[in-house]
Formats: structure tokens, sequence, C-alpha cells
């Protein structure tokens, strides 16, 4: 869930049954994916060319946020809250698109249980809000930088430069050294690191099965549990999520298993031929082309 804890009025925890959504989707036979810890983004088109889209959620004005609270703290048996979207919700920019998978009632967007309507912005080249965002992509050249398996070695990440256009249509975490505090120790204050990895790259391998207790051992007692949570990927396109939070576990750790794998450089930017602008993380990344490090937090760019 995207939502930040302190929005919401009540903890979450898992319970010790599987929900009737889980059951629907089929989550059983779903894929497990490693859940990484960032800010989400989305690859589509923009002015012509691909773009990297920033989430951005409509959020409700002050007077019908309280009434949404009052709503969720009443003991009301009420079905549901209604919405007005043309006058609830602060304005957003004019290039904001609602995200895909949001309902919809006679074609405008349903709020979802925080009161919030998930959606995007293209991030531009030179923002400043989107700073960190902007890092990963040079729109002149078409490429962002990616962090996944090695195609060869699925014991071994890679850092790339990916055609966005392979990317369009998917959603991708930012993950980084000014990203939700930095749970992966990447980079430093002085020599910032960023890159994105795209939903579901990250298959999680020597499952337990979908027990309470058996999540909880996992999570607690093996390398491949040090992680955020896991999404599962259901055939129908629902996706379930489970967080270290919902078991009562803590995050981040001190030693995540993002960090438990060698990673390769293979930046191939010969081919664009061009001189990336010196403090671009392409440029520095150029020039340790190739080199192999024990682990993502060992990576320095003080080039």
């Amino acid at each position: 869930d995207s939502s930040r804890a302190s929005e919401k009025p009540f903890k979450v925890l898992a319970t010790e049954t599987l929900s009737e959504k889980a059951l629907d989707a089929d989550v059983y036979n779903a894929v497990a994916t490693e859940k990484v810890d960032g800010t989400c983004c989305y690859v589509t088109n923009y002015k012509g060319q691909p773009y990297l889209w920033a989430r951005l959620d409509r959020k409700p004005n002050k007077q019908a946020d309280k009434r949404f609270k009052k709503f969720l703290h009443s003991k009301e048996n009420a079905k549901e809250f209604h919405w007005n979207t043309e006058e609830d919700f602060k304005p957003v920019p004019e290039c904001w698109i609602p995200a895909k998978e949001i309902e919809k009632q006679n074609g405008k967007p349903v709020p979802d249980e925080n009161g919030h309507i998930p959606g995007w912005v293209p991030v531009e080249k030179n923002s400043k809000q989107y700073c960190w965002h902007s890092s990963v992509v040079s729109y002149e050249f078409g490429i962002a930088l990616v962090l996944r398996h090695h195609p060869d070695d699925p014991g071994v990440l890679e850092i790339s430069a990916v055609p966005l256009s392979e990317l369009l249509e998917q959603t991708l975490e930012l993950i980084g050294t000014n990203i939700n505090g930095n749970p992966y120790g990447l980079g430093s204050k002085k020599y910032p690191l960023h890159f994105l990895t795209p939903h579901g790259a990250f298959q999680v391998r020597n499952l337990p099965t979908l027990k309470h207790n058996d999540l909880l051992s996992w999570f607690e007692g093996c390398r491949e549990g040090q992680i955020e949570g896991i999404v599962w990927h259901c055939g129908d396109g629902c996706l379930i999520k489970v967080h270290r939070h919902h078991l009562g576990l803590c995050w981040p750790l001190p030693d995540t298993y993002m960090n438990s794998k060698p990673v390769i450089i293979n930046m191939n930017l010969d081919k664009y031929d061009c001189a990336f602008d010196h403090q671009s993380l392409f440029n520095k990344f150029s020039k340790i082309d190739k080199q192999k490090f024990d682990r993502l937090k060992d990576i320095t760019l003080d080039i």
C-alpha cells in the first residue's frame, strides 16, 4: 500500500486468514516478487515521446478531508462515502492523468480507501520538484538508468541504460540516496545515486507457504526474507501485497537482500556517440562502465 501510515486512523496488520480478494485472484498461482522501497513512477508518452511520470495523488481539500475522517471514525454502518469529484479535491497540474487501474463511475475516477485519486505528472528535464526523477532519464537520447537482474546470470544485478521506449506502459520504482530515507544505503549526500527498477523485476525464490507463521519466520529468518515485502502478481492483473509492518516486523533493515548480490555496470553508451553533461549520472556511470561491485552500496560516484 503506497499511502503513509501517519495518514491512517488505524494500524494495518495481517490476519491469520487469506482475504477473499486474494483467493478470488488465485494468489496461490501468482508470481511472487520483491516489494522495492522507493517512489512509484510510470513511463508513457508525452509531447510525442516516451516520458517518465511521477506519482501524484489528487487529495481532498480541507473541508472534504474533515468529512471523510469523520465518516471513517463514525460507527455508522454506511456502505460508502459520497465524493463530489468536481469540488472535493485540491487542484492538480493540467498535464495530470489518473492512474489506469483506478475504478471509474460515470467516467469519473473514484477515490481509493484513503480518499486519494492516484495519478501521474510528467517529469520535465530540469524539474526542481522532481530532480531525482529527472536524474535517471535523458530525453535527448531517450534512455533511463535501470537496475534489474543480469540477463545471463540471475544471481547478479545489472545497472544499464535502457531505451525509454522499451519501458512504455510499465510502472517502476525510483530508489536511491534521496528517496524514502535510502533504505538500501545507495550513494552519499555528496554523490547521490538513483535508478529505476521495474515492478516485478525481482522474483522471490524459496517462498514460504501462505500461512501467517511461515511468512513471519521467512521474513525473520532467511536471507531472501530481508526485503520490504512481497507483491503477488495474479493472473487477472490483481496485485496482493504484504509489508513487513503488516506482520509487526521492522523496516528498514541494516542488511537488505538487495545488498547481498554483486552488481555489474553495463552502460553501452558508445552507440549514442554523445557527450553527456559532466554532472549527469549517465556520464558518471560511463566512467565506471564494465566494473563489478560486491554490492549496490559499494558503488561510489566520486569521479
